[in-house]
């Protein structure tokens, strides 16, 4: 955590409306360990930026915090589709978009991603995966055979908390994320990397 502080100092300062969504989330909801945070929501910006999509998707929507960050790089007619199967959540979602102007370039899908994915016809230039770990795979091999050569895929806690680095991995999550990251690692369509930021980051490029 002291890294964490530290990279914290010396990065970019969050958006104002970011903070904000931010300081709320950690005070009131009961799983704000969920939120991006100040440094992954900079560095999703950083490369939603650099690749300048027109098509974004991101599955597990939570509070909206990281669709904004992600949704700063689209093109002028470019489009963020985000998944989120909690009411509640999509709820305060929704009004986080409204509140920074988003809703035109935001469309929010409220269920569950299996259902709605196979039902989105476009291709991604980039994918945001931080959902239900137990659907890791499963959301992958769905989305991958839409996301254009050259396009990102980046999957959020690759590491569960550490739990993927036990000799022997007990927890169905870990288990499913050590699962997933081992389909990645063995799938020579794609170029890949793994970061050690927050509870790990990777980076999956379709040849």
């Amino acid at each position: 955590m002291l890294a964490q502080s530290y990279a914290d100092k010396f990065s970019s300062k969050e958006d104002e409306l970011l903070c904000e969504i931010a300081e709320h989330t950690y005070a009131n909801h009961p799983h704000s360990h969920m939120l991006s945070g100040h440094v992954q929501g900079k560095f999703l910006a950083f490369i939603s930026g650099l690749l300048k999509p027109m098509r974004i998707l991101e599955i597990g929507t939570f509070v909206g915090y990281s669709a904004l960050y992600l949704a700063q790089g689209l093109q002028k007619d470019g489009q963020l589709h985000t998944l989120e199967l909690r009411e509640e959540d999509a709820a305060t979602a929704k009004e986080n978009f409204k509140r920074a102007n988003a809703l035109d370039k935001i469309i929010l899908h409220t269920g569950n991603a299996l259902d709605i994915l196979p039902t989105l016809k476009e291709t991604w230039d980039l994918v945001f995966i931080d959902a239900d770990k137990t659907n890791y795979s499963n959301y992958y091999k769905l989305v991958l055979p839409h996301v254009r050569k050259d396009g990102l895929i980046i999957a959020d806690n690759v590491f569960f908390h550490g739990e993927v680095l036990e000799e022997k991995i007990k927890g169905k999550n870990g288990i499913a994320i050590n699962a997933f990251n081992e389909m990645v690692k063995n799938d020579d369509s794609v170029e890949k990397i793994m970061l050690t930021i927050r509870d790990g980051l990777f980076l999956i490029r379709k040849k």
